[in-house]
């Protein structure tokens, strides 16, 4: 596996490297995976390929020095604040289960997996949930390829494809703002529903999950 070590990017830069570096990986017909650590600066929120930015009040991100793109990705939008995101890219043939859309992501969560049972967060896949449509936030949603902790989310990803290659990102929930997120997304954030590394774990901090995962 081929490691790029943890940069803070803009959100317009982060997509951007992303899909360079799937471009790249079709090019040069790279055999083998990619995997990328980043953060964000400023804060910025993610849109879905798909995904309208009509609930969204501008004048309200621009007061709190919030940003907006879009991601190559599917799926609902996400803060990316108190986080460390990765992204992963490969050919289908780098995964026993390639071409199926929900073994890959299982697959390649495994990762994730095994790298947080090292310090002691053991997470599972979650149940698929009724996808109520009104939600906007992604973190909200629960679907069998993310992964969850006492059956609370704490790791969002979402997979575009092109030319046989994967390219699968997601967030890594470090902490959150409750009323921050309902006042962007106008929707209650339930505490039920989403933890944090800080919840499970305070003494573990975004240099520890860095140097974690960067032990790839």
């Amino acid at each position: 596996m081929k490691f790029i070590p943890y940069e803070v990017k803009t959100g317009a830069e982060n997509m951007r490297i992303d899909s360079d570096l799937l471009d790249m990986a079709i090019e040069t017909n790279e055999k083998d995976a990619i995997f990328r650590l980043y953060g964000w600066s400023p804060a910025c929120i993610s849109l879905g390929r798909n995904q309208k930015d009509d609930f969204l009040d501008k004048d309200f991100l621009k007061s709190h020095n919030l940003d907006v793109v879009k991601r190559l990705t599917g799926g609902r939008a996400l803060l990316h604040d108190k986080e460390l995101t990765y992204s992963f890219i490969c050919p289908f043939e780098y995964l026993k289960h390639g071409e199926n859309v929900k073994e890959s992501y299982k697959e390649i969560s495994e990762f994730l997996i095994k790298k947080l049972n090292e310090i002691g967060i053991h997470t599972d896949f979650g149940g698929q949930k009724p996808v109520n449509t009104k939600f906007d936030y992604c973190m909200l949603l629960s679907t069998g390829a993310d992964l969850c902790y006492n059956g609370k989310k704490l790791i969002g990803s979402a997979q575009c494809r092109k030319n046989g290659y994967i390219l699968q990102h997601g967030s890594i929930l470090l902490d959150y703002d409750k009323k921050l997120l309902e006042e962007i997304f106008q929707e209650e954030v339930n505490p039920d529903e989403i933890t944090s590394i800080k919840e499970i774990n305070p003494n573990i901090t975004l240099e520890n999950l860095i140097e974690l995962f960067s032990e790839c």
